[in-house]
């Protein structure tokens, strides 16, 4: 299709080879500037023009956002107030693209009277269309929790420093502007800012001069909307308004105008959950009117919120009926009983949520003291009388021996080599190779084209193969780190590879939905895989090598017959996604040619042959990243949103212990060959090297 650039028409979408817009009439462009190619109309930005969806063909048809500046509006102040703007944005997305959470500038220029600034794609949900979406959805938390509000504060406010650092304010910081990122895999979840158009250059004179009145009704600030005057104070009022928004559902602009056009001082009744009075502080002192009694700077404000404090939880979803949690038998104390009435007063069904409320606290309450000891803590296992004998743990016997500290990669994929004395990651850059020995980084290969998602190792410690956001799967020399091949075929990133046992077969899946089977020596497709409807998250091979277990978002295990290339069985057939499997390789166990896959809080382990649930692993609060399996020491590891690793027994699924350390949601998990090290990575942008010793 080919998308028509008249900011007028009302149906520009077109066939690729028509020469003037079926719609309009106007001539059709196949290439800006000879390199990007509109696919769509993202948004219309009133009568400024339009923002389209486009590629950029000089870089793989990468997707970029391409804004357009067709003004059509009279008087030359105003026409030239809204280049001016439009070329601001430009330069300030030149300057603070370096910046991971700020969209990079791609390019900017003029063509058939328009001024188009092209920028790069952020790909996610804003968090207006996250609110919403959660709403919509059948679940307990339809606004955001304290949690995630402070999560949300300290993803944002560290931006929002570097920003202030440079001279630059906002001005129109609200949900729409805050894009949470869906992929690549090792940035999910991180807050970009968006939107620049309205930003002002903070100069010592600027509380001498009365500016243009810019920026969002409820969000902004009143000297900001009044006078025309912005100081960073005033984008901490924003952050403060959609702060309220997010926990509320309301819309700050709605109860802005209710107000006689001022903040409300009852804000926190509108709450859906009630919140600390540590952060009901750090609102209030946000969302102050007169500028000086405001936060400073965001550093101030992220100060208060890394102060030692107690707040009220989110309350799990509960998404997956087959799996919810026993009724927990501890008593309240005297404070939960007033925090419960809190809750029951604030809900409109009183009964149900009771019931809920009961649920939570005391989960809640067992949580809390399991989480007394300081980071890194081990907490002991609560079940002691296992029917099975199993190893026994203590804080001596896992210890974290070192912590690598990255700059700005967030590993979500690991692979230790057999002889246990080096590690693959994947990087922002390519991949990188560690020593376990010197504990230092050896060396980086950077030849793809986009992001690595994921990296693999044979059994052998010969060969390595990386897959990537650019569509291919490469194969490397692990010895002399010289690439061999570089496989196609696949459509979109790669999220998902495996090898065989015996080292000649490869299996990748991503985005496209499919999973490939190649020839590890020739680099052969032998077969293509498509039954999944959603990404490929985790790929397993049997023992054997003969037969192939694909996870997918979709919710499905599926497996496959790798010889006769048709699919065996369905394990799972339920709507929440599948983040991580495992075979599981042991004799002599009950567990013995086991599939396991974690979804949700928990982690299944399932028979192949019948499709029979053998076991389930309960214990984390939040959705599971990542498994390892340890088959020496008859132990299983899992890490994550939760920010935790457990280990648990692979024969009784009882948890054994919880390890604690990292600041972020735990991405990757692997051991080594013989089972006494365990590497972690997280979202806090590190990896670390725990020693477990068992007996």
């Amino acid at each position: 299709m080919i998308c028509c650039l008249n900011p007028d028409c009302l149906n520009p979408l077109n066939d690729k080879l028509s020469k003037n817009c079926s719609s309009c009439g106007t001539p059709l462009i196949p290439l800006l500037r000879n390199r990007f190619r509109v696919i769509r109309v993202l948004s219309q930005e009133g009568g400024f023009g339009k923002t389209y969806l486009a590629q950029d063909t000089d870089k793989l048809n990468e997707l970029c956002v391409l804004k357009q500046l067709a003004p059509r509006i009279e008087g030359n102040w105003a026409l030239k107030k809204a280049v001016e703007l439009f070329e601001k944005e430009a330069q300030l997305l030149q300057e603070l693209g370096e910046n991971p959470k700020i969209p990079k500038l791609l390019a900017y220029f003029e063509q058939d009277g328009c001024l188009y600034l092209v920028q790069q794609f952020i790909d996610g949900q804003n968090l207006l269309e996250e609110l919403e979406t959660r709403q919509e959805a059948d679940i307990w938390l339809r606004c955001y929790s304290e949690k995630e509000i402070r999560e949300f504060l300290l993803n944002l406010l560290p931006v929002l420093h570097f920003v202030h650092e440079r001279g630059v304010i906002h001005r129109d910081i609200k949900p729409q502007n805050i894009i949470r990122r869906s992929s690549p895999q090792e940035l999910m979840g991180d807050l970009v800012l968006i939107d620049f158009g309205s930003s002002k250059e903070l100069k010592p004179k600027l509380k001498l001069k009365v500016g243009t009145s810019i920026g969002s009704h409820g969000y902004s600030a009143i000297e900001q909307i009044r006078d025309g005057l912005a100081y960073p104070a005033s984008d901490l009022f924003s952050v403060g308004a959609t702060s309220f928004h997010l926990m509320s559902g309301i819309s700050p602009f709605q109860l802005w105008t209710e107000h006689g056009y001022a903040w409300m001082s009852d804000w926190e009744k509108y709450l859906s959950y009630p919140i600390s009075d540590e952060l009901t502080h750090i609102i209030d002192k946000l969302l102050k009117k007169d500028v000086e009694e405001r936060y400073k700077s965001a550093v101030e404000v992220i100060a208060d919120l890394k102060q030692p404090q107690k707040y009220p939880a989110a309350l799990p979803p509960v998404t997956d009926i087959e799996e919810q949690f026993l009724p927990p038998t501890e008593i309240f104390t005297v404070d939960r009983h007033r925090k419960l009435k809190r809750l029951l007063f604030a809900g409109a069904a009183a009964i149900l949520f009771l019931a809920g409320e009961i649920w939570y606290w005391k989960t809640r309450e067992n949580q809390i003291r399991n989480d007394t000891n300081t980071q890194p803590s081990i907490q002991p296992a609560v079940k002691r009388d296992s029917i099975l004998s199993q190893p026994n743990f203590n804080q001596k016997q896992i210890a974290l021996i070192k912590t690598f500290n990255l700059v700005y990669d967030t590993v979500s994929s690991l692979a230790v080599s057999p002889d246990s004395k080096t590690i693959l990651t994947n990087s922002i850059y390519g991949v990188k190779l560690w020593s376990l020995v010197t504990k230092q980084e050896i060396s980086v290969f950077g030849a793809h084209n986009a992001k690595v998602n994921v990296v693999a190792i044979n059994q052998e410690g010969t060969k390595f193969v990386s897959g990537s956001e650019d569509k291919t799967v490469k194969i490397w020399n692990l010895a002399t780190g010289q690439e061999i091949r570089t496989l196609k075929g696949h459509t979109s990133g790669i999220h998902a590879l495996a090898i065989s046992p015996d080292g000649k077969v490869l299996a990748s899946g991503g985005d496209d939905n499919s999973v490939k089977l190649w020839n590890l020596s020739s680099g052969q497709e032998i077969a293509n895989f498509n039954s999944h409807n959603q990404r490929i998250s985790s790929l397993a091979f049997d023992s054997a090598g003969k037969t192939i277990y694909s996870g997918s978002f979709d919710g499905t295990i599926i497996i496959w017959d790798t010889d006769t290339r048709s699919l065996v069985r369905t394990l799972r057939k339920k709507p929440s996604k599948i983040y991580s499997i495992d075979f599981i390789r042991k004799s002599g166990s009950i567990s013995n040619n086991s599939v396991i896959g974690s979804y949700n809080n928990h982690i299944s382990m399932w028979n192949p042959d019948t499709g029979d649930k053998i076991l389930t692993f309960r214990g984390h609060s939040q959705p599971i990243t990542s498994i390892a399996v340890n088959p020496q020491k008859n132990l299983l590891a899992s890490g994550s949103n939760d920010e935790t690793i457990k280990l648990w027994n692979l024969n009784t699924g009882e948890l054994l212990t919880t390890i604690k350390g990292h600041s972020g949601k735990v991405e990757s998990l692997a051991f080594n060959h013989h089972g006494n090290i365990l590497i972690s990575s997280a979202r806090d942008r590190t990896i670390k090297i725990w020693q477990i010793s068992v007996f």
